[in-house]
């Protein structure tokens, strides 16, 4: 089983309504490591680590979010080591201030 590193960003109503925990919640019950957070354009950004399999599944749930959730669109594209790096030292999955 392969490796992918993808990063994603999603639009709609997706601030407000808990999307970044129930992500978070999402990637740890997946055994995912990256992170998440908000964008000041009202986007939700995230990028998930792990077997491709398990990623693209985590990406596919970010299609529906949370049931206050109405996602408009997500985009993704793969992404590197290096942007993993920006989770928190010591985390699998991190929860990362607005930009």
């Amino acid at each position: 089983m392969s490796n992918a590193i993808q990063q994603v960003t999603i639009r709609g109503r997706v601030q407000g309504v808990g999307y970044r925990a129930w992500v978070e919640q999402q990637a740890r019950l997946s055994r995912l490591e990256g992170w998440v957070r908000n964008r000041r354009d009202g986007s939700v950004e995230a990028l998930f680590a792990g077997p491709a399999t398990v990623v693209a599944e985590m990406v596919a749930l970010c299609r529906h979010g949370p049931p206050s959730a109405r996602v408009d669109s997500v985009t993704r594209e793969t992404s590197d080591q290096e942007q993993l790096g920006l989770r928190h030292a010591g985390e699998r999955f991190s929860v990362l201030p607005t930009i």
